[in-house]
């Protein structure tokens, strides 16, 4: 009787392991160049390139559901003989890049502004090396069948020029120009935001009503109450005397009254009767002294408050929409630091979140009320551009 059991294979596993099999199984793949399009002329061409994921990422459950996605469309292809590329490549992630590099120079007593631009970008380069391969690595795990041997990064030479080039054809064109527009601004990052890194919340906020006095036409026989001074010429700001002898008033309700120093317009509904009479007259800002238009704007609702909004253009999406269709200016009141510049007025220099503490001066001047509070909408900055 022969040994038989010593001549049988080894029982198999009741259980797939997945560590033992899939990570050796994928290295042979890889080294084999099973992952590499034919080097035929003859056969049809077919290319896939991988939306790059952030270098300095993980992997989550949207990338494994657009690389299960690519994965399958790719080895279809390989498997009707075309010669099949997949490109793999990363993404800079600039923000959340200089959010973690920035961190770690605070651990060291220093920032971004003491080490200096050079310095900087070799901190982040380095970041980069030490960081940047994980979501590939993770990628390769669950079996992407990449051609890893052209991986690309968004801010290679060849990929970064190209990327300028272009823009630069757009513009000699006339295909895209450099214009005033609103963006999403990090005071601490001093950079603007993508909209895509930005968190939207609801907070009970405070709806403000604001009392803006109307200017007088004066000689210009509109017959608009002609006793309703106009504004002083000589320090207009700060100590109300602004608001000095008016009798006709404009009221707004307003979520934001920080930003009435960037205030370019009043706006009504024209349907609304209650300020027929008042569409192309002239308010003053309140502090400012300055004299803006009313116009009348059908994205106003004549139900909510007191049917006359403020209009500041250069602070608010739904403004500059206003401020566009009326060419309106745009005013911005802050600095890159968030604080208020000198286009604010008095109250300048004065840090955005404490812009405040000029509003009693509205109030001495029974320019204000504060009604029930109300709902509101904030936004900051998520977690990757903090």
């Amino acid at each position: 009787m022969t040994n038989q059991a010593s001549q049988r294979p080894a029982e198999m596993a009741k259980a797939y392991d997945a560590q033992q099999v899939e990570q050796r199984l994928y290295e042979w793949w890889e080294e084999s160049g099973f992952f590499k399009p034919a080097d035929d002329p003859a056969k049809k061409p077919f290319t896939l390139s991988m939306p790059p994921p952030n270098v300095t990422g993980e992997l989550h459950m949207g990338h494994a559901m657009f690389v299960t996605i690519e994965d399958v469309i790719v080895r279809w292809h390989r498997m009707l003989g075309e010669s099949t590329l997949w490109l793999p490549g990363t993404d800079h992630a600039g923000i959340a890049t200089q959010s973690q590099v920035e961190k770690l120079l605070r651990s060291e007593g220093t920032s971004r502004q003491d080490v200096g631009r050079e310095e900087f970008l070799r901190r982040t380069w380095e970041w980069k090396a030490k960081y940047g391969g994980e979501i590939t690595r993770q990628l390769r795990r669950i079996g992407a069948s990449c051609d890893w041997s052209r991986e690309r990064f968004t801010l290679d030479p060849g990929l970064s020029r190209s990327v300028r080039t272009a823009f630069k054809r757009l513009y000699d064109d006339g295909l895209i120009y450099r214009g005033t527009y609103l963006v999403n601004w990090s005071p601490a990052l001093q950079t603007a935001v993508s909209d895509l890194e930005v968190e939207h919340e609801e907070r009970q906020g405070s709806l403000w009503y604001v009392r803006y006095p109307l200017a007088g036409v004066g000689s210009q026989g509109k017959g608009y109450g002609t006793s309703t001074p106009q504004p002083p010429t000589s320090n207009p700001c700060g100590s109300g005397t602004w608001a000095e002898g008016v009798t006709e008033w404009i009221t707004v309700a307003t979520t934001r009254p920080e930003t009435i120093l960037g205030d370019t317009a009043i706006a009504v509904n024209p349907e609304d009767e209650r300020y027929a009479d008042m569409i192309g007259r002239e308010a003053i800002v309140p502090a400012t002294g300055r004299r803006i238009p009313i116009v009348a704007d059908s994205y106003v609702d004549a139900n909510f408050g007191t049917g006359a909004v403020k209009v500041t253009p250069a602070h608010d999406p739904n403004d500059y929409a206003i401020g566009q269709r009326h060419r309106l200016p745009m005013i911005n009141i802050m600095n890159r630091d968030a604080t208020l510049n000198a286009e604010a007025g008095p109250p300048a220099r004065i840090a955005s979140r404490r812009a405040k503490i000029w509003w009693p001066t509205l109030k001495k001047k029974a320019c204000w009320s504060k009604p029930p509070r109300t709902p509101s909408r904030s936004a900051s900055a998520s977690a990757g551009a903090k």
